[in-house]
């Protein structure tokens, strides 16, 4: 039995996807590198913007603030409370501001006109507010210098973008700006583009899908072309491949015409071998089958000649008595081989053949009858069923397919081989089988066993000669019944069978 080609486990590879798969996945990662180069881009170029902007507004807030060497007048509107910079009042851009004033021990500083502390910021509702001892802790270790940094405040502040400066009396200066719109649009952004690059390769997966559908539409007809050529039996007999790839898909300006032209080029060049193989067949055929009908006028008269000297008055020396009888046996032999060229020749050249109910096993019970008295050291066996298996078909060529088949057995097997044959239907087919306990069929030879002049002498010992035709008309006669012919072959059990259609 042979071994099936293990499949690989798991989906395949790349390597193993069709064109169409490879073309669409290639758009599909090349748009994909292009949008994320490009949003990324976007993405770092609009935060650096926006990242300037806090800056020049926290710069504005700052300059709005006071005097860089000593604490600014803030209680503008005679409240006692220090309001906070927006940024309509305040640092240009801002929308959120806040306020921090710390003496050089890190306390909160006040103002001395109105003991109001310097702390003030706008919440996240945009209520004004001041910053907790927490919130003022977490500002005055992040401070670095003159550098802006950002400050996390609380769930109620949010994020700051803050600095510090000196004043005259030893303290320091703390003026934020609130990060939040700039994060909200970054934010915008960001899922903007993730939204439009995923919506992007949807459009361009379904849009490339279409256009390299259309684009490989020749491709595929070129290949249903050479698919239709796959199933033409091109093997034997007269052969005209009528299928070509259609004119439009043969356009040498183009890649794909490009294939189209070669396969109909190609195609060409193989029907032109085929008819000249079919027709050097044909001369073959022809001459067969007229040396066969030569040699029959000679060779009869060969065979009558030489029995007329056994009918002669006179002595005839023993020696030429043996060469006459060698004479005649060998003309027998030669007609024998001239009949199954001759009948081969016919079969190739399809004339018909008889066509009446046959009944198999009386043809079965005759033909090992036959085969039985021509070589009774072997055991001959029949199996055939109750009722009687009939088929349409030429009764001679059924028979020569027994005596062939048994004479087969008889040959290439020793003495005492059990030989069985058997009749059994099959569906819409019968089985005629003959087997054999002889040596077996090597393997090598089992795949040409019907070809003709095939002969097993090496595996099989013969009590005789052989042709090597009797298997060919087998298979031929049986073919041209609509049949089948097989052989299964190991040392002890060697099976030939011919399936043929029943009536």
């Amino acid at each position: 039995m042979p071994t099936l080609p293990r499949l690989p486990a798991g989906p395949p590879g790349p390597s193993h996807w069709t064109l169409r798969a490879k073309l669409l996945a290639s758009v599909l990662a090349l748009f994909t590198v292009v949008m994320l180069a490009t949003s990324a881009l976007t993405v770092l170029e609009t935060r650096r913007y926006l990242e300037a902007r806090l800056t020049q507004d926290l710069e504005g807030a700052l300059n709005r603030t006071g005097d860089r060497q000593g604490l600014p007048d803030l209680d503008a509107d005679g409240d006692g409370r220090a309001p906070p910079l927006s940024g309509r009042g305040g640092a240009p851009g801002g929308d959120k501001i806040l306020v921090l004033g710390l003496t050089p021990d890190g306390a909160v500083t006040t103002d001395p006109r109105t003991d109001a502390e310097l702390n003030s910021v706008v919440l996240r509702n945009g209520d004004y507010g001041s910053l907790d001892a927490d919130a003022v802790e977490r500002v005055t270790a992040s401070l670095d210098g003159r550098q802006p940094v950002r400050v996390a405040l609380g769930e109620s502040v949010g994020e700051y973008l803050v600095t510090a400066r000196s004043t005259r009396d030893g303290g320091t200066l703390v003026v934020g700006v609130s990060t939040a719109p700039a994060d909200e649009l970054l934010a915008k952004l960001l899922a903007l583009v993730v939204g439009g690059t995923v919506v992007g390769l949807v459009l361009v997966g379904a849009g490339g899908a279409v256009v390299i559908r259309r684009s490989l539409a020749p491709l595929d007809r070129v290949a249903a072309t050479a698919r239709q050529v796959s199933t033409l039996q091109l093997d034997s007999g007269a052969v005209s491949l009528g299928v070509r790839v259609p004119e439009r898909d043969a356009d040498g300006r183009t890649e794909v015409g490009q294939v189209g032209l070669a396969i109909n080029t190609m195609l060409d060049d193989v029907e032109q071998a085929l008819q000249a193989r079919q027709d050097s067949e044909m001369r073959v055929r022809q001459f067969v089958a007229d040396a066969s009908h030569e040699l029959r006028t000679p060779l009869a008269s060969i065979r009558g000649y030489a029995e007329l000297t056994r009918r002669e008055d006179d002595p005839v020396p023993p020696t030429v008595t043996h060469a006459i009888g060698r004479v005649e046996s060998e003309a027998l032999r030669m007609q024998e081989l001239v009949e199954d060229l001759l009948l081969l020749a016919r079969l190739d050249s399809g004339r018909p053949l008889e066509r009446e109910p046959v009944d198999l096993s009386l043809l079965a019970m005759n033909a090992v009858s036959d085969a039985h008295a021509a070589a009774p050291d072997h055991a001959w066996e029949l199996d055939l069923p109750d009722e009687p298996v009939e088929v349409t078909g030429d009764g001679a060529r059924l028979h020569q397919i027994l005596a062939n088949l048994l004479a087969n057995a008889r040959t290439h097997t020793p003495s005492g081989t059990r030989v069985v044959t058997s009749l059994r239907p099959e569906g819409s087919m019968v089985r005629i089988s003959v087997s054999d306990n002889g040596p077996g069929i090597p393997k090598d030879l089992q795949g040409k066993v019907f070809e003709r002049f095939t002969r097993g002498d090496d595996s099989r010992s013969r009590a005789q000669g052989s042709t090597g035709l009797g298997l060919s008309i087998v298979a031929a006669v049986g073919q041209a019944h609509g049949g089948r012919v097989e052989v299964r072959s190991d040392p002890g059990d060697t099976t030939f069978s011919v399936l043929l259609p029943a009536t």
